[in-house]
């Protein structure tokens, strides 16, 4: 059941959908808020968004392996060479999920908690070893690549998220690919790690509705 409270910097009405996702950012003054119980904390302002090109949207609905979802979250981050989007979906079963975007491909992901990852490659990584672009390791009898490692930077946020994102925040991330659509993603921050994995999907797999326009780009057929 979602959680109405007012914005304690502007008195705008605030959302929250699920406990387990305790940090907003208020759509009207960008105040980043954190929920404990019925309580919210101000922790900081979120950056303005740069625009960008993608075709999805905070509010933009669709569904995947027959369950509905929409598009409540947004985190941005940025790298020497480029940024990226990842989207939060909320599902109706109140579970939630990660779409990566990045020069339009789109990595559905879910998190995992490291503990169960045994692969040592993984596990050298997580306690502060440099991960090799190229290095093929195994997850769960699944052959996956080290695709990408690097250091990267949050630009900002918006909407419902899981955990606060303060512009600047930096993270090592690694991207690992596998020989179909498989994919996972770590992220190390000091000694806090996050794992999550899933697949490569195309935005037609998600029965998107509600994209954005964009000058120029005809919606697609799947999505009309």
């Amino acid at each position: 059941m979602s959680l109405h409270v007012p914005c304690p910097n502007c008195g705008a009405d605030v959302v929250f959908r699920s406990p387990a996702l305790p940090s907003r950012v208020c759509d009207y003054c960008h105040t980043m808020l954190v929920r404990t119980g019925g309580d919210l904390t101000q922790v900081g302002k979120a950056a303005v968004l740069p625009f960008d090109v993608s075709p999805v949207r905070i509010g933009m609905r669709g569904s995947y392996d027959g369950k509905g979802f929409e598009v409540i979250g947004r985190v941005r981050w940025s790298w020497t060479d480029g940024a990226w989007n990842e989207w939060l979906l909320f599902f109706d079963d109140n579970s939630n999920a990660w779409l990566g975007e990045a020069m339009g491909q789109f990595m559905l992901l879910w998190e995992r908690p490291f503990t169960g990852v045994r692969t040592q490659a993984l596990r050298t990584v997580a306690n502060g070893g440099e991960a090799i672009p190229g290095k093929e390791v195994q997850l769960d009898g699944m052959k996956l690549t080290i695709s990408d490692a690097r250091e990267v930077v949050c630009v900002a946020a918006e909407g419902e998220l899981p955990f606060t994102a303060p512009s600047g925040w930096r993270v090592y991330s690694v991207d690992l690919r596998g020989t179909g659509p498989e994919c996972a993603n770590l992220q190390r921050d000091g000694k806090d790690v996050s794992f999550y994995e899933g697949r490569y999907v195309t935005l037609d797999e998600l029965a998107p509705h509600g994209l954005r326009a964009i000058e120029g780009w005809a919606l697609p057929d799947y999505a009309a």
